[in-house]
């Protein structure tokens, strides 16, 4: 379902208010960011299912401070300019309370810069880029979700661990992809210092159709571990031809840095081969808690898939904007802003802290290897490391933030 600029309220929800879905008294309406359409569409509807589901879940609850939750989403194509000029109508023209979503690097590192102008507090739950919480923040930026700086250094823990000396890459070829590397390749050479960083990467643009070139061109210079952090239908398409290619029957040690989003999983069944390593932000059946069972348990009911970790990033921040409310007495954005810094909330993947001094989450990213098919549909994983957020997050220092 195209989900470009469309309200979305339950018929309930104007019941218990009273109003039209359009009415702006009394509502708290939360706007959000995402890409949805193209390659990476999946990305954001998934987004998209978990921000309705906890909105729906508040409004039925009686809503925040006695106020019902609106959600208006907004198409940022993935592109920079875009996702300003989307910011730009939800916060001047839809007088929305809070921003949440960005799926892109390129449109983080384009857009937190803005937030100072906009006023409004934006939680980020995909985008990765640690300079949205790092060199680029400000007071009101934050993210509930990993950042490279935090994957890479679980990737590079788990690349260690496996004795392979040779390294290389491929990735898109923009902030995400390049970071990636960077943040990999340092950690690990500080982990290992005799492993080789290779020269000869390859970072096919975001959107590329053929990846038999890349694909032929790593294969040619034999590593020993490939990490790869192509993602959404990138990722689908990479792992296809790769497996026509004879990729993954080559000796490499093989890390997907997002390898274990179910939106990608779901759509390549058992194509993705087994015994490769897949990194997410969170994975749905790696937390036994209450919170995360009932999480998942009325997802699949109402989506008839298990939930991704976008969803979950998604379904967390508006729950974290509800305790932020609850929290200032207030629904004014500027107010909302302050009360997210410090706050703990308990979600399914973890508990999180927003850390003052950047804003990001103390969240840890999950890895595993690829497994038998499960029942979902979606490879399962095993050889589960649910890494913990403080441990492989940046200190303050390093991370250049100066809110």
């Amino acid at each position: 379902m195209k989900l470009r600029s469309i309200l979305v309220a339950t018929a309930a929800s104007s019941m218990l208010m009273g109003m039209s879905v359009g009415a702006q008294a009394d509502t708290v309406k939360i706007g959000g960011l995402y890409i949805l359409s193209g390659s990476a569409a999946s990305y954001g509807e998934f987004a998209s299912q978990g921000m309705k589901m906890a909105i729906d879940e508040i409004n039925s609850s009686g809503g925040v401070l006695g106020q019902q939750m609106q959600l208006l989403m907004e198409d940022d194509q993935g592109k920079a300019a875009t996702g300003i000029q989307a910011a730009r109508k939800l916060v001047y023209q839809d007088n929305v309370n809070a921003l949440v979503g960005i799926d892109s690097s390129g449109v983080a590192l384009g857009l937190v810069p803005v937030m100072k102008e906009l006023k409004t507090p934006l939680i980020i739950t995909h985008a990765a880029t640690p300079h949205a919480t790092g060199k680029l923040c400000n007071a009101y930026t934050y993210r509930i979700s990993v950042n490279e700086a935090q994957n890479m250094r679980a990737a590079a823990e788990l690349a260690a661990a496996t004795g392979k000396k040779r390294w290389t890459t491929i990735g898109p070829d923009y902030a995400f992809g390049h970071e990636s590397w960077e943040l990999f390749s340092e950690n690990l050479s500080a982990l290992s210092p005799d492993v080789e960083i290779m020269k000869e990467t390859a970072f096919p643009r975001f959107g590329a159709e053929d990846f038999t070139p890349f694909i032929n061109n790593i294969m040619e210079q034999k590593p020993d571990g490939v990490l790869i952090s192509v993602w959404g239908g990138d990722l689908v398409n990479f792992v296809r031809q790769a497996n026509n290619l004879g990729f993954f029957e080559q000796d490499y040690e093989i890390m997907f840095t997002v390898g274990a989003a179910t939106e990608a999983l779901a759509a390549l069944g058992e194509q993705m081969p087994e015994g490769v390593w897949l990194g997410t932000r969170y994975w749905y059946d790696s937390h036994d808690t209450d919170i995360n069972k009932t999480f998942v348990d009325n997802y699949k009911k109402l989506y008839k898939t298990p939930p991704s970790y976008n969803a979950e990033g998604a379904y967390s921040a508006v729950y974290a904007i509800k305790a932020a409310i609850e929290k200032a007495g207030s629904t004014k954005p500027e107010d909302i802003a302050v009360a997210l810094s410090g706050l703990t909330i308990n979600t399914p993947a973890a508990e999180r802290t927003f850390r003052v001094g950047d804003n990001q989450a103390l969240i840890g990213p999950t890895w595993g290897r690829a497994g038998p098919m499960s029942g979902d549909g979606v490879r399962s994983l095993v050889e589960i490391h649910n890494f913990d957020g403080a441990q492989v997050s940046p200190s303050l220092e390093q991370t250049e933030c100066k809110v």
